[in-house]
């Protein structure tokens, strides 16, 4: 698994194989991309930032309330 950020676009791509998609599904600001037996290949998340801080508080909330 490898990831790249892009600060000037805030795209965070996370590539889980080195297969090349052919095609792609969009919901919101999640992109993600699957060879043709539909295994996801490559997900980017658009505006980044903000996206993260949303995945991230709930987890940091939940560890605080089991401490």
């Amino acid at each position: 698994m490898k990831f790249k950020y892009d600060k000037e676009t805030d795209i965070l791509v996370i590539t889980l194989s080195d297969e090349k998609p052919d095609f792609g599904d969009q919901s919101g600001d999640i992109i993600t991309h699957y060879n043709k037996d539909g295994k996801p290949i490559e997900i980017e998340i658009l505006n980044a930032s903000e996206n993260a801080l949303n995945i991230i508080k709930p987890i940091l909330a939940a560890r605080k309330a089991a401490a």
